[in-house]
């Protein structure tokens, strides 16, 4: 039986709710949380058929997302034709305009609802390592669903500890970590460091959530293979292990369009650490490809994934 934990830390992020919220230059973004609350009680039916729909529209090459996800899209996968990338794009949007339609279900249901909703494979990999006493940091590559495991396993006394990047618009970034941590855990802001976050995992016994597609940049990353090109990935991971004392156990986190429900996929522990930051770059990379090449519209391809270049200062994202 887990304990009741104290969340608090002074150096995690907490942001609090601002008269100024509701200030006229939110006012849009109250509509449209009003109306992520209304879309979550639509039948999936409804949901699937307004997906398809507005994905025709997301599709178009001229918007911002859509242009970085075909460069993501042609850059890993050069040999496949247009057509076929733009049913991945397509398939992408159907994907996540009904996880969006479906999040504020989070918030709006209770944990029951959410155990009911969800369906997880292979947490006896997390429960055996738990068993021994020692500590877990999760492998979670940035898909739709990616706040939903957090957020369930929080709900059964096992919370999270993350690094995030707070959010420009202050009610949406307010109204997001409010739901990540309704039922415990931890958020840190890259700018404290890394240090609250092994302690939250070493010491305190948080289950850890690293994001291994990040793009960092230059100086905080390694070159390896990533699909059919190279990512500036981020290094460092076998060096939070060792400090953390901790099993890094990949997660990926789906929603299925088909069913409506929500589906984790826990994987056996890597063997971390190797000793080369190249080494467990790659195999984080393998993880992400393996996963993403079954369940391609899972996986977030508007991101800014493939910006740093190994042999170039030109963003690809802003190449006509």
């Amino acid at each position: 039986m887990t304990q009741q934990r104290d969340d608090f830390d002074e150096y995690a992020y907490n942001p609090k709710f601002q008269w100024g919220f509701l200030a006229p230059k939110y006012w849009g973004t109250w509509i449209a949380v009003f109306f992520a609350c209304l879309a979550s009680f639509l039948p999936k039916s409804i949901k699937q058929s307004l997906a398809q729909s507005l994905a025709k529209l997301a599709v178009k090459p001229k918007s911002g997302a859509g242009k970085r996800a075909r460069v993501n899209l042609s850059m890993c996968f050069p040999d496949k034709a247009e057509s076929e990338r733009e049913t991945m794009l397509y398939n992408m949007y159907v994907t996540a305009i009904m996880f969006m339609m479906s999040f504020a279900s989070t918030s709006l249901r209770n944990k029951q609802w959410l155990e009911k909703n969800t369906t997880i494979r292979g947490f006896e990999h997390v429960e055996a390592i738990l068993a021994q006493d020692e500590r877990v940091i999760l492998l979670v590559p940035h898909t739709w669903a990616i706040d939903i495991p957090a957020i369930l396993l929080a709900s059964r006394g096992l919370p999270v500890s993350a690094m995030a990047k707070s959010q420009k618009n202050l009610v949406a970034d307010w109204l997001m970590h409010k739901q990540r941590v309704q039922y415990g855990g931890r958020v840190y802001d890259r700018s404290v460091g890394i240090k609250p976050f092994i302690k939250s995992v070493r010491k305190d016994g948080y289950l850890g959530y690293y994001l291994p597609d990040e793009d960092l940049g230059r100086d905080h990353s390694v070159f390896v293979d990533f699909f059919s090109t190279q990512k500036a990935t981020i290094s460092g991971l076998g060096r939070l292990a060792k400090l953390s004392k901790a099993k890094i156990v990949p997660l990926f986190a789906m929603y299925n369009s088909e069913t409506g429900q929500y589906e984790l996929d826990f994987y056996p522990a890597l063997p971390f650490p190797t000793g080369d930051e190249h080494q467990d770059a790659r195999m984080m990379n393998e993880c992400i490809e393996e996963y993403v090449t079954q369940k391609p519209d899972q996986y977030m391809w508007i991101l800014r994934l493939l910006k740093t270049r190994p042999d170039s200062h030109q963003n690809p994202y802003k190449q006509r």
